[in-house]
């Protein structure tokens, strides 16, 4: 909205000029993200405290967060969409499809989260709506997202895979780009889901990963940097690193009342949002595998319950103390916060392999 109003001002106001710079409204939706969350964090973690609405413990998990975190509220994720909503429509341009791509994706699958999180809320138990009934959903809407896409982008490489590492190595995907596109949404969203179960666990990380597709975002979109690192030039994409810079600022808003100990979860509502909008970005960006190398940590979170539940099926006997793996190592006696920092360490470590790929081509 006021990227749109002054750019029509620039022939008046050659200072406004300023406004069409990508890095400049990155850093403005960044800012306005994060101020909206200082804004309405403390008066929102305040209503739902007076309404009850709490998180519900996991009977089965580690001993210590009955004590700790029962009566936490939940539903952060709503104080970080506004914050990200806030920043991309005020300095986006809203004429790019890619940005209403991305508002899409975070829009319903955080709907689908605050779903979950009522359901939780209602039943005052850990399990909300069934793992079936969510993966549909998730399915439809991401379904709903590709055809949007597809229907709406000018790039010719929808239907591209690039391997990071390889200078000429692609894949025209054909159909099956469908397929690829539905497993890194849902993937990507169920992954960050998985993660957010510690104080500050998954938002760190998923400030390093969006930081990381900020870059991406802005180098892809350039014909210059992009022809100089050799990847993938995409018109147009580059209006992806303001609302990646969106997600940085209300996640940064967010770690303030979520850093131990928490006042307040992002519940499914943040996670399911958060996980698909970095997915749908690494898809429009054609760093889908980059995004798994940034992202190693949602990754390894995910395939420790697969692995745990197949073990378990299959033989009998866990694999693991208890899944996700952050919970393993709480089990066998990590204090929460040792957990959390060392996580966020091999984030910061993943975050520069995954950079790292843009030049080593």
């Amino acid at each position: 909205m006021l990227f749109s109003l002054f750019s029509s001002l620039v022939d008046i106001f050659s200072f406004f000029n300023v406004f069409k710079y990508l890095t400049v409204r990155t850093g403005l939706s960044m800012f306005t993200s994060m101020i909206i969350v200082f804004i309405v964090g403390n008066p929102l973690i305040n209503y739902f405290s007076a309404k009850q609405i709490h998180n519900p413990i996991r009977d089965d998990g580690p001993s210590d967060h009955i004590v700790k975190k029962i009566g936490t509220p939940t539903m952060g994720g709503l104080m970080i969409l506004l914050g990200v909503f806030s920043g991309v429509l005020l300095w986006g341009d809203l004429s790019n499809p890619y940005n209403w791509f991305l508002i899409y994706i975070a829009g319903s699958f955080g709907l689908l989260g605050a779903y979950d999180d009522y359901k939780k809320i209602k039943k005052n138990h850990s399990s909300g709506v069934s793992s079936k009934f969510k993966f549909i959903i998730q399915v439809v809407l991401a379904l709903i997202g590709i055809f949007i896409l597809y229907t709406f982008s000018e790039s010719d490489q929808i239907k591209n895979l690039y391997f990071p590492f390889f200078k000429n190595l692609v894949i025209n995907l054909g159909w099956f780009f469908i397929p690829f596109y539905l497993f890194i949404l849902v993937g990507s969203s169920n992954a960050v889901n998985l993660t957010d179960g510690l104080d500050g666990l998954a938002t760190v990380p998923v400030i390093l990963v969006a930081a990381c597709f900020a870059f991406i975002s802005y180098v892809t979109g350039n014909i210059v940097f992009s022809g100089y690192l050799q990847i993938p030039y995409i018109e147009g994409v580059g209006e992806a690193s303001i609302f990646c810079g969106s997600i940085i600022g209300a996640c940064l808003g967010f770690l303030w009342f979520n850093a131990p100990p928490a006042k307040i979860f992002m519940g499914d509502t943040g996670s399911l949002a958060l996980g698909g909008s970095l997915g749908a970005v690494g898809i429009i960006t054609k760093h889908e595998i980059v995004l798994a190398i940034t992202g190693g940590l949602f990754v390894l979170e995910a395939i420790s319950v697969i692995a745990q539940v197949i073990s378990f099926k299959l033989t009998g006997k866990r694999i693991f103390k208890m899944a996700p793996i952050h919970h393993h190592f709480e089990k066998k006696g990590w204090p929460e916060s040792t957990v959390v920092i060392r996580f966020w360490i091999i984030s910061i470590i993943l975050a520069m392999i995954g950079l790292a790929t843009l030049k080593f081509r």
